[in-house]
């Protein structure tokens, strides 16, 4: 008898492009599976994100990275959910303002901000 696969939740990040009338605009996206294997986590987060990007009228870019949640059982308050390390020569403010706060970026949830 074959046993059973332990399944894992997974953070997928996939990255969409908007055509929008003042330029393209790319939106990364995090979606949570739970899955047997990081294939299998990409390969269901990329199908939903056809669907997606076909619903929405964008672009999917067919990027995705994944990242294996180190919970026990269900992702809880305050659970890591993602993480990706980057080697950089920049200084912090530099790093931060070069990657994540160009001033080009719309953030901000949709439910009651």
């Amino acid at each position: 008898m074959m046993a059973a696969t332990e399944t894992s939740w997974y953070a997928v990040r996939c990255v969409f492009r908007w055509d929008a009338s003042g330029g393209p605009v790319y939106e990364e996206r995090l979606t949570l599976w739970l899955a047997g294997s990081t294939d299998e986590a990409i390969g269901r987060a990329e199908d939903e994100a056809r669907r997606y990007a076909d619903d929405n009228g964008l672009q999917y870019l067919e990027f995705a990275q994944s990242y294996r949640l180190a919970t026990d059982g269900r992702p809880g308050d305050g659970d890591e959910v993602f993480s990706l390390l980057r080697e950089s020569r920049l200084d912090g403010d530099a790093y931060v303002d070069r990657y994540f706060d160009t001033g080009q970026e719309r953030q901000g949830g949709t439910g009651g901000e």
